[in-house]
């Protein structure tokens, strides 16, 4: 994938790295290498370390030599507005889990996460609007993808969301949906979809894993780096890149069977739990998320349903499948097509034994179902490799997430899910 930004200034961005990297994509079976990874350092207290290429399926694409000037400060960038009928407030939670130490840096000591909880609000009962993520984060984030501009990082960070801190909960009790970003990825480039399920009545726990991604911000202002992707690139080959994925995966099972425990245990840890129906909880997730969720599923039966956003099955779906649960693919075309070139998803396909939907997305790019579209063209990026709007991005990736959970979770009528529409022409439903 090439990606063009428009206006004047130029320089090359990451080249050397993007082709030391370009046999990731095989695993695969894409032609399009994995983006340029590069050593990024956060001001401050922020940790130096080397912010590799997320899931090698089909990855941050490589940036070519480019050219841009940024947009005008006063032009603050927002995400797309969430369509449902409630107002959407965001908590923040830092937890520990005592019992396990982190996989990826185990002097740190025990695992920890941090996750934003976006739930349908009460209107005008207060609160300040949520910020989108820490400046730090927004630079290793900019840095890892080739864009350096100095002013990026204030301008992503700042990025106007819908949702507001200090907000009473609208009343009534909501399912649960968990997010899992892609790897490398900070969890707040799944914000529009979390704003979106919110403003509809779930409540949605976004997390992100610690070391698996570019930058995390943890409250005291220290910056943990990607110690998971410096694992990655340390393996001799391709089955032990895929090794490490695989671990990647199961280990976020972990983490977010940590996480419903905590959401709805006997003493949660979120102030607000009691508008959580534990009865009812989905699971979806980006890239190497999207495994995240068959892995979670088939490790807690308290998971309901899932979604894989454009994630290659690094830990493949459980032989005996998932219990009857139900399950969507949601991928690009024709690169997640049947007999594409991420053949995991039609041993997937094979096992999932529930109510299933195989659906791709024309003119689509990898980052497509997050905020990236959103974001991107604001600041004046152009893909050619996937020309789909972020206006059509964001409607796609919103309507079908939405109504499969609607199905899964609440039992409603899904005709969206049930063949072509012209509403969404881009969308294919494969019946391999």
């Amino acid at each position: 994938m090439t990606i063009f930004l428009r206006n004047r200034r130029s320089w090359a961005a990451g080249t050397a790295t993007a082709l030391a990297l370009a046999s990731l994509a095989a695993l695969a079976g894409t032609a399009t290498p994995a983006s340029a990874s590069g050593r990024a350092t956060a001001s401050g207290p922020a940790a130096t370390a080397t912010a590799s290429a997320p899931d090698p399926a089909a990855a941050l694409k490589s940036a070519s030599p480019a050219a841009f000037a940024a947009p005008a400060a006063s032009a603050a960038l927002t995400l797309p507005r969430p369509t449902g009928p409630y107002a959407t407030g965001r908590d923040t939670l830092f937890l520990t889990d005592h019992e396990r130490t982190d996989p990826w840096v185990p002097a740190a000591g025990a695992r920890r996460l941090l996750v934003s909880l976006h739930y349908p609000a009460r209107p005008g009962s207060g609160g300040d609007p949520a910020p989108y993520m820490p400046e730090a984060e927004a630079r290793l984030m900019l840095a890892q993808r080739g864009l350096d501009d100095p002013e990026w990082p204030g301008l992503v960070a700042a990025t106007r969301t819908s949702s507001r801190t200090d907000v009473r909960p609208a009343p009534g009790r909501f399912p649960l949906v968990l997010l899992s970003p892609g790897f490398g990825t900070p969890r707040a480039t799944l914000t529009g979809l979390a704003e979106e399920l919110a403003s509809r009545g779930y409540v949605v726990a976004t997390a992100d894993h610690p070391y698996e991604s570019t930058g995390t911000e943890l409250p005291d202002g220290r910056v943990l780096t990607c110690a998971a992707c410096d694992e990655v690139d340390a393996q001799p080959d391709d089955a032990g890149r895929r090794k490490v994925l695989a671990a990647v995966s199961a280990g976020r099972a972990a983490d977010f069977s940590f996480l419903l425990d905590r959401l709805t245990g006997p003493r949660p840890a979120w102030r607000h739990a009691r508008t959580i129906d534990a009865r009812r909880v989905g699971m979806a997730g980006h890239s190497i998320g999207g495994n995240a969720a068959a892995s979670t599923m088939a490790a807690d039966r308290r998971v309901d349903a899932g979604v894989n956003m454009d994630g290659t099955f690094f830990d493949p779906v459980a032989a005996r499948g998932l219990d009857g649960r139900p399950f969507l693919l949601l991928g690009t075309d024709p690169g997640h097509a049947p007999g594409a070139g991420d053949t995991s998803w039609d041993e997937g396909w094979a096992r999932l034994d529930g109510f299933k939907r195989w659906l791709t997305v024309r003119d689509s790019g990898h980052f497509t179902f997050t905020d990236t579209p959103a974001i991107g063209e604001q600041l004046g990026i152009v893909d050619p490799d996937a020309p789909l709007s972020a206006a059509r991005s964001t409607a796609i990736t919103r309507a079908y997430v939405t109504a499969f959970f609607d199905r899964s979770l609440r039992g409603r009528p899904a005709r969206l899910l049930e063949g072509p529409t012209p509403a969404h022409p881009e969308v294919l439903f494969q019946r391999p």
